[in-house]
C-alpha cells in the first residue's frame, strides 16, 4: 500500500515539474509572431511607412501638451488633436481626405447651428430654455439620423453625420449648466483643425498613398490572374498523366479567387478615389467608377472560369484518350483567350490604349478547328451503341413481319432472341425499377429471411446507382468534354463584353494611342503580384 501511494506522490510531482517547464518554455504560436509581422510588412512595404506616419503625427500633435507655451495657449483641449490624427489618420490619401473633410465640416455645422440656438434659447426663461433646448435636440436628432439612410449620404458623409450629432448635442446641452461652453466649442475647433491639418499633410505630402493607383494595380492583377488560371486549367486538362501534388489546383484558384471577392474593394477603393486631387502629370480625371464596371465585367467572366475549373473535379470524366483528339484546338483556343487577357493588363497597366488585333484571325481559326474536330468525331458525341440499337431494332420488325405465318411458339422464340440480341438504354433498369423488383421478390420469401435481406438491399442500392449513372452515360463518353468545350466558347463571347469595358476605360481616362513601332515581346512581360490593398472598414461604412 505505501509503495504504491509512493509512486503515486512521484509520478505527480514529475508532472507538475513538466507542466511548469511547459509554462516557461515560448509557445510556438509566440514563436512565429516576429516571422508574421517580418511578412506583413514584406508583403507591403507600405505598410511600414504608413506606421511611420502615424507614429510622427502623434508625437507633433502631442506637442501641444508637451510644450509649456502651446499648452498656454490651447490647454486641455488639445487632447481633441490627438484623438483626431488617432481617428482620421487612414492608410490611403483618399480615404483620410474623406474622413478629414467629413470631420471638419460636421464639426463646422454642428458648432454653428449650436450657436444660434444658444442665441435663440438665451432671450428666454430657464424653464422655456430647458424645454426649447429638449426640443431642438430632438428635432436636429431625429432628422439627422433619418437622412443617414438616404444611399448617396450613407455612402459619402455618414461619417461626418455622426460627428455632427456628437458635436451638437455637447454643445447644446452643455451650455445650459455651463455658461463659457461656446469658448470651449471654439477651443475644441481649433484643435481638431490642427489635427485635420496634420492628417492631411502627412497623407498627401509625405509618401503619399493613392487609392486610384491601387484600384489600377488590382485591375492589372485580375486580368493576369484570370489569364494565369485559365492556362493552368486547359494545360492541367490536357496531361497524359494525373499529377500527385495540388499546386496547379491552388494556382488555378489563386489566378480568380481575387476576381470573385473584388466587389466590396472596388467599390471603396472608388469611393477613396473620388476624394483625391488630380495628381497624375496630365491631370486627367480618374475614372473610378468605370474601373468598377471593368471589375463587374471581370467577375462575370471569373464565373465561366470557375465552371472551367470544376470540370477538372466532376466525379465523371472523360477518357485522357478522348482528350488528346482535341488538345491541339482546346490549348490554342485557350492560348489566345489568354493572349487578349494579357494585351488588356499590358494596355491598362501602361496607359494606352489596346492593340487593333487583339480579336485577332488566330482566335476565330482557333474556333473553327475545334468545331472541326468535334465534327469529326460524330460518334462520340452522338453515341455510337444507340446508333447500332436502332439499327438492330430495325432489323428485328422487319424480321416479325415475315415470320406472322409461324407458330405462336416459334413467334415467341424469336422475340426472345431479338430481344436478347439489341442493346439500348432503355434496356437497362434503373436502380429504383430494379430494387422494387428485388423488393416484389422478397415478399415471396418466408418470414426468417426478413433480416437478411433487408441487408442485401442496403448493400445493393447504391452498387445500382452507380451501375445505371455509369450504363445511361455509356451512350457518350465525350459528354463531360462537350461542358468543357462550350465553356471555353462562352469565355470567347465574354471576352468581347471586357474588351469593350476596357477600350471605354481609355477613352474617358486619355490613354495614349497605339504604337504600332513598339517591342511586340513587351506583352509577354507580366507585372508582380499586386500587394494585398489595405482598406479600413470603419472608413467603408
Amino acid at each position: 500500500m505505501s509503495n504504491k501511494v509512493h509512486v503515486g506522490s512521484t509520478e505527480m510531482e514529475e508532472g507538475l515539474r513538466n507542466n511548469k517547464w511547459k509554462v516557461l518554455e515560448p509557445s510556438e504560436k509566440i514563436k512565429k509572431i516576429p516571422k508574421r509581422l517580418w511578412d506583413v510588412g514584406k508583403e507591403d512595404p507600405r505598410r511600414v511607412i504608413h506606421a511611420l506616419k502615424v507614429g510622427i503625427s502623434l508625437t507633433l500633435v502631442s506637442l501641444l501638451y508637451l510644450m509649456e507655451p502651446l499648452f498656454k495657449d490651447i490647454g486641455s483641449n488639445a487632447i481633441w488633436a490627438v484623438m483626431t490624427v488617432v481617428v482620421v489618420l487612414e492608410f490611403s490619401a483618399g480615404a483620410t481626405l474623406c474622413k478629414g473633410l467629413n470631420r471638419g465640416l460636421g464639426t463646422l455645422i454642428a458648432g454653428s447651428l449650436a450657436f444660434f440656438i444658444e442665441f435663440v434659447a438665451n432671450d428666454s426663461g430657464k424653464g422655456l430654455r430647458a424645454i426649447f433646448i429638449g426640443t431642438a435636440v430632438f428635432i436636429i436628432g431625429a432628422a439627422a439620423t433619418y437622412i443617414r439612410f438616404i444611399p448617396y449620404i450613407k455612402k459619402n458623409y455618414d461619417y461626418g453625420v455622426v460627428i455632427f450629432l456628437l458635436t451638437f448635442n455637447l454643445i447644446t446641452v452643455s451650455s445650459y449648466r455651463v455658461d463659457s461652453v461656446i469658448t470651449i466649442a471654439h477651443d475644441r475647433f481649433y484643435t481638431i483643425a490642427i489635427g485635420c491639418g496634420i492628417c492631411l499633410f502627412m497623407s498627401l505630402l509625405v509618401f503619399p498613398i493613392w487609392s486610384g493607383e491601387d484600384l489600377h494595380k488590382t485591375t492589372v492583377g485580375k486580368l493576369q490572374g484570370l489569364s494565369r488560371s485559365i492556362e493552368a486549367c486547359v494545360s492541367e486538362y490536357f496531361e497524359e498523366k494525373e499529377k500527385e501534388t495540388s499546386d496547379s489546383k491552388d494556382r488555378i484558384y489563386e489566378g480568380y479567387q481575387a476576381v470573385l471577392d473584388s466587389k466590396s474593394i472596388d467599390e471603396t477603393l472608388a469611393l477613396y478615389a473620388n476624394w483625391e486631387p488630380r495628381h497624375t502629370i496630365r491631370c486627367h480625371r480618374f475614372p473610378c467608377q468605370q474601373y468598377v464596371k471593368v471589375g463587374a465585367v471581370l467577375r462575370q467572366f471569373g464565373y465561366t472560369v470557375v465552371a472551367l475549373h470544376g470540370c477538372l473535379q466532376t466525379e465523371i470524366q472523360t477518357p485522357r484518350s478522348v482528350r488528346a483528339l482535341f488538345k491541339d484546338p482546346c490549348v490554342r483556343l485557350a492560348g489566345e483567350v489568354c493572349k487578349a487577357l494579357s494585351e488588356l493588363a499590358d494596355s491598362i497597366s501602361n496607359h494606352r490604349h489596346c492593340s487593333p488585333e487583339i480579336l485577332s484571325d488566330h482566335l476565330h481559326v482557333a474556333l473553327q478547328d475545334l468545331n472541326s474536330a468535334i465534327k469529326s468525331q460524330p460518334k462520340l458525341f452522338l453515341g455510337s451503341n444507340l446508333h447500332r440499337h436502332n439499327n438492330k431494332h430495325q432489323n428485328a420488325v422487319s424480321q416479325r413481319n415475315r415470320a406472322n405465318d409461324v407458330s405462336n411458339k416459334t413467334t415467341e422464340t424469336g422475340s426472345r432472341q431479338g430481344q436478347s440480341g439489341a442493346v439500348s438504354l432503355s434496356s437497362f433498369r434503373t436502380d429504383t425499377s430494379a430494387l422494387m423488383e428485388y423488393r416484389r421478390s422478397f415478399k415471396n420469401n418466408n418470414r426468417s429471411e426478413t433480416t437478411s435481406a433487408a441487408g442485401e438491399r442496403r448493400m445493393l442500392r447504391p452498387q445500382l446507382s452507380k451501375i445505371a449513372v455509369m450504363t445511361s452515360l455509356e451512350f457518350s463518353e465525350a459528354l463531360p468534354f462537350a461542358a468543357f468545350a462550350s465553356l471555353l466558347v462562352e469565355m470567347v463571347a465574354r471576352l468581347d463584353n471586357v474588351i469593350e469595358e476596357v477600350e471605354e476605360l481609355g477613352r474617358i481616362a486619355c490613354f495614349k494611342e497605339y504604337d504600332n513601332t513598339r517591342d511586340p515581346t513587351a506583352d509577354d512581360v507580366r507585372c508582380e503580384k499586386p500587394a494585398n490593398v489595405v482598406i479600413s472598414v470603419g472608413a467603408a461604412e
